[in-house]
């Protein structure tokens, strides 16, 4: 299987000893997680609240 870089759009072969996949090789993977870190991508959806009371698990209610 073949797919594209996300980052730079070049095809990459969907094989183990490709250990950057899905990325074209490791500059392509670090600008990618970069992007991430600086909030330019983000998983849509609702915020979490972080103001927590520690008594309580908010996240089983």
């Amino acid at each position: 299987m073949v797919v594209k870089c996300p980052t730079c759009k070049r095809p990459v072969a969907w094989l183990p000893e490709n250990t950057f996949k899905p990325f074209c090789c490791e500059r392509c993977r670090l600008i990618d997680l970069g992007e991430w870190i600086m909030e330019e991508k983000r998983i849509p959806g609702e915020a979490i609240d972080l103001d927590i009371d520690d008594n309580e698990d908010h996240f089983f209610h």
